[in-house]
């Protein structure tokens, strides 16, 4: 069986969490942004969902491999751009989709394996 199919089949609790986790702290920091530095529900909001994230990635790193489960904590990026845009009326430029593709694809190559 391909290594990398075999990683993804030992860690994918772990991958699903730590997915989870980064969608969860990238929403929190929309919310922070949403908040405009002032107290209100927006900021609350940010500080639950990045304290859920935060607990998700811990719990994460019980059911899979540091090396294959940290990497992946950078398609934060990816979701926070992508909420900045469906939320934030936020443009994606060229190098934003090169960046988001770079991420990615070394998250995937970076984490693709226990060895």
């Amino acid at each position: 069986m391909n290594p990398f199919i075999q990683s993804f089949q030992k860690n994918k609790v772990g991958i699903l969490f730590i997915l989870i986790a980064s969608i969860s702290t990238a929403s929190g920091q929309m919310f922070w942004k949403l908040s405009n530095g002032k107290w209100n529900v927006y900021l609350l909001l940010g500080f639950a969902f990045y304290f859920i994230g935060a607990a998700l990635m811990i719990v994460a790193f019980r059911f899979g491999s540091l090396s294959v489960l940290h990497p992946l904590l950078s398609m934060g990026y990816v979701f926070a751009l992508l909420l900045g845009v469906a939320f934030l009326n936020e443009q994606i430029t060229m190098m934003h989709i090169i960046g988001t593709l770079l991420i990615t694809g070394g998250a995937i190559l970076i984490g693709g394996g226990d060895h």
